[in-house]
């Protein structure tokens, strides 16, 4: 599917041949808006490294995959979603990281006495869901029949 290529732009005639379609159906990929090429002062549509790599995805997902192109704009979508969700969370983790290494220089009256693993654990566990208690998990047992009163 995907020959090598170098670093630029790319005109649709290249990439249609370079990837084995038809130009129209990069028209329509674009008209459904799962591609959105850039265009030259002369309105012709460039395809950047990117364009090509979300190409690749799309023809991935329509040939090996059999997605039609509903599915894809939605996989597609949640892609995006999913990248940014990443990055906030890793800007998030990147925060709680610097706050701990400022609590780590500047121990408070309290905590001199303990280690800073101790305090990075105990920091780390702060942010760690609640477990549930036995008792709570016994009475959902009891709850759905699978186990009897004790």
């Amino acid at each position: 599917m995907a020959k090598s290529r170098s670093k630029g732009s790319y005109m649709i005639s290249s990439v249609a041949e370079q990837y084995e379609i038809h130009p129209q159906t990069l028209r329509l990929y674009e008209r459904e808006g799962l591609l959105r090429p850039s265009r030259s002062e002369g309105n012709t549509r460039l395809y950047t490294d990117g364009d090509l790599e979300r190409l690749e995805v799309i023809l991935h997902l329509t040939r090996d995959l059999g997605v039609n192109l509903a599915g894809v704009e939605i996989i597609l979508n949640m892609r995006e979603k999913m990248s940014e969700m990443q990055r906030q969370i890793q800007e998030f983790v990147a925060g709680l990281n610097r706050e701990l290494a400022a609590h780590a220089r500047t121990p408070g009256p309290d905590e001199r006495n303990y280690p800073f693993s101790f305090r990075q654990k105990h920091i780390a566990s702060l942010t760690q869901p609640p477990r549930p208690s036995t008792r709570a998990i016994r009475q959902f047992f009891v709850e759905s029949g699978i186990l009897s009163s004790f």
